[in-house]
């Protein structure tokens, strides 16, 4: 299912600089792929403009994020979806040190358990000409209804 879907700006808290993903390419209830906006990074590019690599881990934060979002949609919910907070990582693997800005990038996130408030997520960064990930592992996140200065949480 990929015809629409929402704006990244409608399922993502983060603004500005720190939204770093460019636009939702496919999300089918089991995971959600994200093209990433490689040039956003600017404000982590080295000098001579090379992105370093850890940064795919906030990229597959924003993209669980936007599961999540489509997911409580689909479930009728109304208004923004609710923070969350990066609560860790497992096994994360790194291919290369650094990307460049102009690399067109996609990052999936697949949940693959959840309890409560409380799910992990397998992701990967992928380079847009497909072939072995740029990045991989598991990230666990808590979505947190009341955290100061976030204006609420889930509405509807």
């Amino acid at each position: 299912m990929s015809q629409g879907l929402p704006p990244i700006a409608e399922l993502l808290p983060q603004r500005g600089a720190m939204r770093l993903l460019g636009r939702v390419i496919d999300h089918d209830g089991e995971a959600t792929r994200c093209a990433v906006d490689p040039g956003a990074g600017a404000l982590f590019a080295e000098a001579n403009g090379r992105i370093p690599v850890w940064l795919a881990l906030e990229w597959m934060a924003q993209c669980a994020a936007v599961d999540g979002a489509l997911r409580l949609r689909a479930e009728g919910a109304e208004g923004p979806p609710p923070p969350g907070l990066l609560l860790g990582s497992r096994s994360l693997r790194f291919r290369e040190p650094w990307l460049e800005r102009a690399q067109a990038l996609e990052v999936r996130a697949r949940r693959a358990s959840g309890r409560g408030r409380r799910f992990a997520f397998d992701c990967e960064l992928c380079d847009g000409a497909g072939g072995e990930p740029l990045a991989a592992g598991r990230i666990n996140v808590l979505l947190a209804d009341d955290l100061p200065g976030t204006g609420g949480g889930r509405r509807g």
